[in-house]
């Protein structure tokens, strides 16, 4: 004998009478799926749409194909996960080798290099790198980023300020100097 909360959840997903939904359920011995199965039989219950199988014709149709498809390209394989990473690791360098960092001094500029250079003599020599550049800063030496992609930025911007901030400590130094001079 069919419960009756397996009989209502039977009518909300099938769609039937009470009676129906009752007479499915104890020819299929309580069992919801087997009782859908049976009403589909009787042409009660309409076959699903996509992607599934069809007890009526015993076979997938071609929209089911498509979803299989569509359903096996939701899977991402090793080589697509590291070609998507090549492919973005290719566009990073492409930048990286159009765009330049540069070095200014008295209004002329003493160097102009890849920013893919300055990347790896940072990984390679950092501990070189950063005092080198940090006493740059000290000899009015300003830094630049030229290039297409540098520009929409703003890191030109942070760069001017970190030099401003640079000879506001060496005024401040000069005139704590000039002071006990005095």
């Amino acid at each position: 004998m069919a419960d009756l909360e397996l009989v209502e959840k039977l009518r909300e997903r099938a769609n039937v009478t009470y009676d129906e939904a009752k007479e499915a359920l104890d020819a299929s011995g309580d069992d919801l799926l087997e009782a859908v199965i049976y009403l589909e039989r009787q042409g009660k219950v309409p076959p699903p749409s996509v992607g599934s199988f069809n007890s009526k014709q015993g076979q997938q149709s071609g929209e089911g194909e498509k979803q299989k498809k569509y359903q096996e390209k939701d899977r991402v394989t090793f080589s697509e996960i590291f070609g998507d990473l090549f492919k973005k690791l290719g566009e990073i360098i492409k930048k990286s080798c159009v765009n330049m960092f540069e070095v200014w001094r008295a209004g002329k500029l003493i160097i102009s290099i890849p920013v893919i250079l300055l990347v790896i003599l940072l990984l390679g020599c950092f501990w070189v790198m950063i005092p080198l550049l940090i006493v740059g800063l000290f000899m009015d030496c300003k830094y630049k980023f030229h290039g297409t992609e540098t520009e929409a930025t703003g890191i030109n911007k942070i760069i001017e300020d970190v030099a401003n901030a640079a000879d506001e400590l060496k005024n401040e130094v000069k005139n704590a100097q000039n002071t006990h001079k005095d």
